[in-house]
């Protein structure tokens, strides 16, 4: 084998799109011959990965037809060029991070676990912030004391009810008691825009948001709408409430939006005579899916009659009962999501304004 023979058999080789081979344009470099075994460059032009490997499929096929037993061609193409990448959008721009706390399904606790993870990130020194997307369901007004109270208008802005160290918006703040809400999709993704841009919220370190159960209009809108921070799903350990929280997680990693874990409500129960916990629905069964997903179960929160009675009484258990073994692991719960947080910004967090709507296999758009 010699170079004569290499650059008779690479001369076969066309440039992809010309009619001149890599041997005429003087891209072929650094030919090293070692038997059989043979190494070299060739210096392109294009960054298209396409033209990279059709050249070098091409190389190992002429000079294998020449004897060659072993061919190494080193493609040195140009960095693909970075596409424009678009600013992320942020119609609430005083607000430093989001966290988007969602579930699969209602009735596991979501907005509990909202509301003592925003009062234990405000006990641990953060600025907090706590809105209620849920709109057809806004449960946070009575969880903060805070059934009875309508906000205030500055100008063309409402000013966030506050209680417990943190501000606080709900559309059950802006309705009559019992009214019901028959909104149309549209009608949703525009309420989410007002509450993020049409209230006065302060300069806030983070603004924990408790989203509508499943994954639809107001997700999708809250993901084009801020650069969301991070998101935490929260489920039960029954198998119908993992099947819909693996819909959530799927959400996130779909909206790029970096997860900060996993809330296991309902895992055990604890005596309130004796102070001992039973795992009477199961405990730990989020595992499989946490690793499924990359992520972590950051707490396992029992069943605890002071739970239900602090929600009902709007005394959240995190500031009446700081003690408490509930509380505790809300308090490690909050230091788990703010590391994310830190980490997500020194990372430089996710881009979520190009998200779009995505439609399933075999699903028309027009028909969605």
């Amino acid at each position: 084998m010699t170079e004569e023979i290499v650059k008779s058999a690479l001369s076969k080789v066309m440039y992809p799109g010309f009619t001149k081979d890599i041997i005429t344009f003087g891209f072929v470099k650094n030919i090293a011959i070692n038997g059989k075994n043979i190494t070299f460059d060739v210096e392109i032009t294009s960054s298209a990965p396409e033209v990279s490997q059709q050249i070098f499929d091409d190389c190992l096929t002429e000079l294998k037809a020449v004897g060659a037993d072993n061919v190494a061609p080193n493609i040195k193409a140009p960095a693909m060029p970075k596409a424009d990448v678009p600013k992320k959008k942020n119609i609430a721009p005083q607000v430093k991070n989001f966290l988007m706390v969602s579930s699969g399904k209602g009735g596991v606790g979501k907005s509990t676990t909202s509301v003592n993870i925003a009062i234990a990130l405000a006990a641990q020194g953060k600025k907090v912030g706590l809105l209620d997307a849920d709109i057809y369901g806004p449960n946070i007004p009575r969880m903060m004391g805070l059934d009875k109270v309508r906000p205030e208008v500055n100008g063309n802005k409402v000013l966030p009810l506050k209680a417990y160290g943190i501000e606080v918006m709900s559309m059950g703040s802006l309705m009559e008691d019992g009214q019901s809400l028959m909104w149309r999709g549209a009608m949703i993704m525009k309420a989410i825009e007002q509450f993020l841009r049409d209230i006065l919220w302060s300069e806030l370190d983070v603004l924990v948001i408790d989203m509508p159960p499943g994954t639809g209009d107001a997700q999708l809108t809250l993901a084009q709408s801020v650069p969301v921070t991070a998101g935490l799903t929260v489920t039960t350990p029954q198998a119908v409430s993992l099947d819909d929280s693996r819909r959530s997680l799927d959400m996130f990693k779909k909206l790029n939006i970096p997860l900060a874990g996993i809330v296991e409500n309902m895992s055990g129960f604890i005596a309130p005579d004796t102070g001992v916990e039973y795992d009477i629905f199961g405990k730990g069964t989020s595992q499989p899916m946490a690793d499924e997903f990359g992520t972590k179960i950051i707490a396992e929160i029992p069943i605890e009659p002071s739970i239900r009675t602090g929600g009902d009484e709007g005394k959240p258990i995190t500031f009446v009962n700081p003690t408490s073994e509930t509380a505790k692991r809300y308090a490690a719960a909050a230091e788990s999501i703010w590391a994310t947080i830190e980490e997500v910004n020194a990372g430089g967090g996710a881009d979520n304004a190009s998200v779009q709507p995505t439609t399933p296999p075999g699903v028309s758009a027009c028909s969605m």
